[in-house]
């Protein structure tokens, strides 16, 4: 089933992540297979890193890309830095660290542009913040990149509030300024509901962007109280729905969130991409919403 309206940013709804596929090396006929068929279920977006598949990720989808033929304004395809692997792939790298630093963010978005086999990213994203962040020196990277042509809108990932506030504020006069802050958020994982994250995405007008939007498994694998409780409510809502399924139900509750969430998928079955994009379709109303959220709680709200 296609997604529904396109996103702001040109994104679908739903966003495919790649870290599973890099981590267990998918060849090239079945990347091939998982865009088409997230394609055919109007999944569009595609989110890439660097460090992916220990550095091999961008690449392999790269070539995969290339071998289905598409045209490049067939998809869109964000990428992330930041984040330091010690790899063989990166001999320089002598410990595991973060760099936000600007030269590192103009030579990632160069090489990132070359693996994948394209001459712009819809989205780049940095990683992980950096404790030795200079607000500045990164603003002002981010600001020749997009105004290089080499990226179109520039984000941020796993970044507090304060940290985001701080960043963007060194970003006036670029459009659409900092647009997406991709974080850990699921109905298991709740905390941007409460630590401000999705109130400063409404305020600046950020796309907040779930990674794990199904908990990595747990919500259906999980055998802990609150994983059990949840999966009652999502059956009860599901039924109520017409028949949803646990992962649509589960999707459509981060959608419902005014600030706009976009989930990123970790999967790598075609079959569970299909599944998924039928979530953008679901409305739950308000006490479906809360009837989820008090079941994770395991208490009615004050």
């Amino acid at each position: 089933m296609p997604v529904a309206t396109p996103h702001p940013l040109g994104l679908s709804p739903i966003a495919l992540g790649l870290w599973r596929a890099g981590r267990v090396q998918l060849p090239t006929a079945r990347l091939v297979e998982l865009i088409a068929t997230s394609l055919d279920a109007g999944v569009n977006t595609f989110d890439l890193a660097d460090i992916y598949g220990n550095y091999a990720g961008e690449q392999a989808f790269g070539a995969a890309l290339a071998a289905s033929k598409l045209p490049r304004s067939a998809v869109r395809l964000i990428s992330k830095c930041g984040v330091c692997s010690v790899s063989e792939a990166r001999p320089a790298h002598r410990v595991k660290h973060y760099d936000n630093g600007g030269d590192h963010v103009r030579a990632s978005v160069d090489a990132s542009l070359k693996t994948l086999g394209t001459d712009y990213l819809d989205l780049f994203l940095v990683h992980r913040p950096d404790f030795l962040l200079d607000a500045d020196e990164l603003a002002e990277a981010l600001r020749q990149v997009v105004q290089a042509g080499k990226v179109r809108h520039v984000g941020v990932s796993n970044f507090s509030p304060s940290q985001q506030r701080l960043l963007a504020s060194r970003l006036h006069g670029l459009p659409g300024g900092l647009a997406a802050n991709q974080v850990e958020l699921s109905v298991l994982h709740r905390a941007p509901f409460t630590d401000g994250t999705l109130d400063l995405c409404q305020e600046q007008r950020c796309v907040p962007m779930a990674w794990s939007p199904l908990g990595g498994g747990f919500l259906f694998s999980g055998e802990t109280d609150e994983a059990a409780r949840v999966r009652t409510a999502l059956a009860e809502v599901g039924e109520a729905l017409g028949g949803a399924t646990a992962d649509q139900v589960a999707l459509a509750w981060l959608m419902r969130h005014p600030s706009g969430i976009l989930p990123v998928l970790g999967t790598t079955d075609p079959a569970r991409v299909q599944s998924a994009a039928g979530a953008s379709a679901l409305q739950l109303d308000r006490q479906q919403w809360y009837q989820i959220w008090q079941a994770a709680t395991g208490t009615t709200i004050p």
